[in-house]
C-alpha cells in the first residue's frame, strides 16, 4: 500500500541522490514537507523482513524513525519501500547477561538501556551513554540498533560501543555474522551492514574497570559537538588498560589510540592524563560547521578526553 507520513523530526539522513527540491522558488511556489510516495511493509518476522529487503533493493528499515523520517520529509531520502520493524520488538527488544557479555536486542530503546539494572551493573558505560541521548521522547522511541546502523558522526552510542570493544550481530539471507566495533564503523554514515542485512544484536563485554562518557552537546539538538567515552582498568595505581573513543569531532566515531598508548602501563597521574589527552585528535581532520570550527572541536576533544579518563580512573 502507498503511504505518506506526517511525523516531524530533526536531522536529515545523507543520501547519494541529489535533493529533488528546487534551489530557488518561483512566485507562488513553496517547499513540500511531505515525503515521496512509498510502499509500506510491517513484517511479522525477521525472516520476512530479510526477504522484503532482498525484494526491494533501495528499501529503508524503520526502527525509531528519528533519522529516516525527517530525511524523507525533506526528500533527502526517497526509498521506494519502508520496512517497519515494529512487529519484531518482542524478539529484538531485550537486555540480558550471556556469559562474559551483555546481549542487547537491536530494537531496545535508549530509555530501556539507561534504566536497565543489568546495563547499569555490568556495562555502566553503555547505560550512562544512553542517558545522555537527546531528550525523553527521543530516548523512549529511538533504538540502539537504529542509532548504530545510521552511524551519525554526532550520535552518542558509537564512541561507547568502540570503547567497550563490543560486537555487532548482523543477519541476512545467508545467516548471521559477527563484526567487531573497530570494523563496524566505516566512515561518514557508513557501517559494515550490507544491502539486504539487518543489525539484530549488540554484544558488549562485561565491564571490569571504571568508565565515563563526557559530552558537550549542541544546545538545540542535543547532538554531540564533541564527546568522549573512556574505559580504564588499573592495577594499583598503574593503568593496565585504557580505551578512549570520540564522537562528533570527525566524519565518524574513532578510537583515540595514541591516547591509549600514552597511558597503558604507566602510573596514573593528572599530569600524565593531561599530556596523553593532547593526542585526542592526532591524525584527525576535525569537522567544521557554523556552530564550531575545527580548532574549537579539537580543543573540546582534548578537554573532554582528560575529563573522561580522570572520571573513569577515579
Amino acid at each position: 500500500m502507498k503511504l505518506s507520513t506526517l511525523q516531524v523530526q530533526r536531522r536529515p539522513q545523507t543520501n547519494p541522490h541529489p535533493n529533488p527540491l528546487p534551489k530557488k522558488l518561483g512566485e507562488g511556489e513553496r517547499f513540500s514537507m511531505y515525503p515521496a510516495s512509498f510502499e509500506y511493509h510491517a513484517p511479522g518476522s525477521l525472516d520476512e523482513a530479510i526477504k522484503l529487503m532482498a525484494q526491494n533493493s533501495d528499501a529503508k528499515l524503520l526502527a525509531g524513525g528519528h533519522s529516516l523520517l525527517p530525511a524523507m520529509k525533506l526528500r533527502l531520502a526517497t526509498p521506494s519501500a519502508i520496512i517497519d520493524l515494529k512487529k519484531l520488538r518482542s524478539s529484538l527488544q531485550y537486555i540480558k547477561e550471556d556469559g562474559g557479555h551483555v546481549a542487547i536486542g537491536a530494537l531496545t530503546t535508549h530509555a530501556a538501556i539507561a534504566a536497565s539494572k543489568v546495563a547499569q551493573q555490568k556495562i555502566p558505560l553503555i547505560a550512562e551513554t544512553a542517558s545522555h541521548i537527546g531528550d525523553m521522547q527521543v530516548r523512549n522511541l529511538g533504538t540502539i540498533g537504529g542509532a548504530l546502523a545510521h552511524a551519525d558522526p554526532a550520535a552518542d552510542f558509537p564512541a561507547a560501543i568502540l570503547a567497550s570493544e563490543a560486537e555487532m550481530v548482523i543477519q541476512g539471507s545467508s545467516g548471521k555474522r559477527t563484526v567487531k566495533a573497530d570494523e563496524f564503523f566505516q566512515g561518514f554514515f557508513a557501517t559494515a551492514v550490507q544491502p539486504g542485512e539487518i543489525l539484530v544484536e549488540i554484544r558488549v563485554p562485561v565491564q571490569k574497570g571504571g568508565s565515563s562518557y563526557q559530552k558537550f552537546a549542541h544546545p538545540a539538538s542535543g547532538y554531540a559537538v564533541a564527546a568522549v567515552a573512556a574505559l580504564v582498568e588499573k592495577n594499583g595505581n598503574t593503568i593496565s588498560k585504557c580505551r578512549v573513543a570520540v564522537n562528533g569531532v570527525s566524519g565518524g566515531a574513532y578510537r583515540a589510540t595514541e591516547v591509549e598508548k600514552a597511558l597503558e602501563g604507566k602510573a596514573y597521574s593528572p599530569e600524565a592524563v593531561a599530556q596523553a589527552a593532547e593526542h585526542a585528535v592526532t591524525g584527525i581532520d576535525a569537522l567544521e560547521d557554523p556552530f564550531a570550527n575545527a580548532s574549537y572541536r579539537s580543543q573540546l576533544a582534548k578537554q573532554l578526553t582528560q575529563r573522561a579518563i580522570a572520571a573513569a580512573a577515579a
